[in-house]
């Protein structure tokens, strides 16, 4: 067994970042040292241990078994440093360490991303590791500080934050309409061409209220499913069909006229933004305070 005064540390983030990466090129680049160094760590803590911790290729690098082992128990000790250490910091007034948020490009467009650039002017010592997917990521897995999401959330033991509302409109495009008409009321949809998002649990079933306050479900079918909110836009714009979307994502294409919304006289269920947290651990405070700062720029812009 190799003694842990014999270890460097640095190597340790090292191996981190290059089984986070899939190659010693991501990894230099994330870290901000030459692809050389970590080239050099890697083979040093491979001695050091005796084991091989990756299977190198002209294109990538992956874990052996003994680098998934090790990289399974070691990565929750360099986040609990990193954010021990950034307490540290915080704690003399000055927020510092990285901020690892997972969301969608969309939302990144939208508000995250002009949140994000004010927040980081405000804290000098904070870095953000932003990762953008539509599928929800495993936050531990991954080691996510911070997740936003739009919808209904399907977990109940989720550690979340309720941010706001957003509200979901029909919508097409004015191509469309001029090609097949405008629906008078929510059953003529299930006549209309319906473009689904696979990311939602009913993306065909729909309940519609009327100013009256009665409901009406209606059962839509569609030709297309997308599992991107962003495809799923850029499908609607080009004349493809009808679906719902909310308001927040469809805000640029009303003001450009690229889409319409349609049956606006009946509502459709409000869903909620959230932020979530990985379960088991205290949310550093930087993520306490980007949760907060966030929350604010969204009722300042009111782009929810």
């Amino acid at each position: 067994m190799t003694p842990l005064d014999q270890i460097d540390l640095n190597s340790l983030t090292i191996f981190d970042a290059v089984a986070e990466a899939g190659s010693f090129t991501a990894a230099a680049d994330r870290l901000g040292v030459a692809k050389a160094r970590i080239s050099v760590q890697i083979a040093r803590l491979e001695r050091q241990l005796g084991v091989s911790l990756f299977t190198r290729t002209t294109r990538q690098v992956a874990p052996t078994d003994a680098g998934r082992a090790l990289h399974a128990q070691c990565q929750p000790l360099l986040r609990a440093l990193s954010d021990a250490l950034a307490q540290a910091g915080s704690d003399q007034g000055e927020l510092s360490g990285m901020l690892r948020i997972s969301t969608t490009a969309l939302q990144v467009a939208h508000s995250i991303g002009p949140a994000l650039v004010q927040f980081m002017a405000r804290h000098p010592r904070i870095t953000v590791d932003l990762r953008t997917a539509d599928k929800v990521a495993d936050m531990i897995a991954e080691g996510i500080d911070l997740s936003f999401r739009m919808g209904w959330l399907r977990d109940s033991t989720q550690r979340a934050i309720k941010l706001g509302e957003f509200t979901q409109h029909v919508v097409a495009a004015p191509s469309y309409l001029q090609r097949r008409g405008y629906p008078a009321t929510p059953q003529d949809l299930a006549q209309h061409d319906w473009v689904a998002l696979s990311l939602m649990r009913t993306p065909h079933t729909w309940t519609f209220t009327g100013a009256d306050g009665a409901g009406t479900v209606v059962q839509t079918a569609s030709r297309i499913q997308v599992d991107s909110p962003a495809a799923l836009l850029a499908l609607i714009e080009q004349g493809a069909g009808m679906t719902v979307m909310e308001g927040q994502t469809l805000s640029a294409s009303f003001k450009a006229g690229t889409v319409v919304e349609l049956l606006a006289q009946w509502s459709l269920p409000r869903g909620g933004m959230y932020a979530v947290l990985p379960p088991g651990r205290q949310a550093p405070a930087r993520v306490r305070a980007f949760i907060d700062f966030y929350r604010a720029y969204l009722q300042r812009a009111d782009t929810i």
